[in-house]
């Protein structure tokens, strides 16, 4: 079955956790004695309705205060689709998780309160999905019971927000008006507003297409290990894990692998304990070469006139998640892929305004949540591509060598 990676993005209070919460109840994917849970702390509080929003609020703080900190993933499905749902918080100082929680997803979803229209919070998730190159963008006016389901309110909004959406990089867009607290346009569609045609929101969900959002031409495997089981059944096996990043990979394919150069032809694809006729984007398969190659973790497996160049100088777009600061000279581990390297920050280019997109050329350093534009060198060359065309081998995380904590997320740019 197909699957679905999605972000819910918003300002705070713009009800987040509720629409996800009536995605999971209307969808019938909750349990009796997680409904019955939320309806006794519903009635606690003192709340005339179930509160669906408590279903995803997990941690103990979020439910004292009402808010979402974490990046909270849930799970759910229906006839057509799987979804995996990455609920990110709505407050300025935890754009580090929404960056986390939106750079594997295949589609973004905004929520807005109709009564306040765009906020900074919304106009700030927006420019961090284009950024983080989400290709599918969802705009829910949420609340629109609390504005008499009116459509000029729809409208306005909507005009206003694809105004803002064509200075960014937003391929695919679609305004969906719900109330997730009443769940009108969620699942159901809605009898308050027959002036909307569109589609509901699952039906978009359902529907929206994702396969040809993946690269299918570029070959790219990382090896992240290597299965040599040297038992009586395989004595000779010798196959290479890893997930496929771009394009097809086929049996009988020459294929070359880096850094070496060294080139052989694939012999056969294991996928757990069967063979298959082809890999693509995100498999998880074991590859056997037909020449006895020196393959080891952190190498990649492409076509031999379609290779990753390798670099040791590296561009990129980073976001910055720890509160000592980032500057220039200063040394981090860097993990790509299945590659891990040191590297050097030669250069702060530019420190990015997300609300107004505005360079600020002046700055030294950058601190925690900003994002900004940065020249590294790595003590080895990184196998990687510009991260518009390939958002698996065009990232990377830095880490911290003394804690090891992960500090900075990176995109590569063209």
């Amino acid at each position: 079955m197909d699957l679905l990676r999605f972000a819910t993005a918003g300002s705070v209070d713009d009800g987040k956790s509720t629409l996800i919460g009536r995605l999971l109840f209307d969808s019938k994917s909750i349990f009796t004695d997680q409904l019955e849970s939320v309806e006794k702390t519903s009635q606690d509080k003192g709340h005339g309705y179930v509160d669906l929003s408590l279903l995803t609020d997990g941690l103990r703080s979020e439910r004292e205060q009402g808010i979402t900190i974490d990046v909270a993933y849930r799970y759910f499905a229906t006839p057509n689709r799987k979804f995996i749902i990455a609920d990110t918080p709505g407050h300025v100082q935890y754009t580090r998780n929404m960056v986390t929680g939106a750079s594997t997803a295949d589609l973004g979803l905004v929520l807005v309160d109709a009564r306040h229209g765009l906020t900074e919070q919304s106009r700030r998730h927006a420019v961090l999905l284009s950024l983080l190159r989400v290709p599918h963008l969802v705009l829910c006016i949420n609340k629109m019971d609390l504005v008499d389901y009116s459509e000029e309110v729809y409208k306005k909004i909507s005009a206003e927000f694809t105004a803002f959406a064509t200075k960014l990089n937003i391929p695919d867009l679609e305004v969906i008006p719900i109330s997730a607290l009443q769940g009108d346009n969620v699942v159901q569609r809605s009898e308050n507003m027959t002036w909307y045609s569109g589609p509901t929101l699952i039906h978009h969900l359902e529907h929206v297409h994702v396969a040809s959002d993946r690269d299918l031409v570029d070959v790219r495997l990382p090896v992240q290990y290597v299965i040599r089981p040297k038992s009586d059944d395989h004595h000779d096996y010798r196959g290479y894990a890893g997930q496929v990043a771009g394009g097809v990979l086929k049996p009988g394919d020459e294929v070359m692998v880096l850094p070496s150069g060294m080139t052989s032809k694939i012999a056969g694809i294991d996928l757990f304990d069967k063979e298959i006729p082809e890999a693509f984007p995100p498999m998880s398969v074991t590859v056997r070469l037909e020449d006895d190659v020196d393959v080891s973790r952190g190498d990649m497996i492409s076509r031999v006139k379609n290779a990753p160049e390798p670099s040791q100088d590296i561009d990129a777009m980073i976001c910055w998640m720890t509160t000592a600061p980032l500057r220039p000279r200063q040394k981090l581990a860097i993990k790509h892929t299945s590659n891990s390297a040191r590297a050097l920050v030669k250069d702060i280019q530019y420190r990015l305004d997300v609300n107004s997109l505005h360079r600020d050329l002046e700055t030294k350093e950058l601190g925690l949540n900003e994002i900004g534009r940065v020249q590294l060198r790595t003590t080895k060359p990184l196998l990687c591509d510009p991260y518009s065309k390939n958002r698996t081998t065009g990232s990377f995380i830095l880490i911290d060598e003394a804690t090891g904590v992960t500090v900075g997320a990176g995109m590569i740019n063209d």
